[in-house]
């Protein structure tokens, strides 16, 4: 599995964590989930971080199976809503960038 991560590192404007957070679930997760080829989307919300770790206060993570998807995905009108409707949310609630990593990931599970 492929997994293209979108780091959002800075911050949110102050007092406006609830609003930024309930604004990317209603107005960007749709986007996000509309990927063609997309196996799963994960918007995960920092509660804290390590002293002197950088400011990352979201993390987008969206699962395909293989690199052929993900650049299909790149290149559809899915990518193109998605990222007009992330730079709304992001000009009213954040400063700072975003950087993308793709994954491919290794499981190892638990035994008991």
């Amino acid at each position: 599995m492929i997994t293209r991560y979108a780091l959002f590192e800075g911050r949110v404007h102050d007092g406006q964590q609830d609003a930024f957070r309930q604004a990317v679930l209603t107005e960007v997760l749709p986007e996000w989930k509309s990927f063609p080829g997309a196996l799963a989307v994960r918007v995960s919300f920092a509660e804290f971080r390590d002293e002197g770790a950088p400011e990352i206060p979201m993390v987008l993570a969206i699962s395909y199976p293989d690199l052929a998807t993900v650049e299909a995905a790149l290149a559809s009108s899915a990518r193109s809503r998605a990222k007009a409707a992330t730079e709304a949310v992001l000009a009213r609630f954040f400063t700072g960038r975003i950087h993308h990593h793709v994954t491919t990931a290794h499981d190892h599970p638990l035994t008991a």
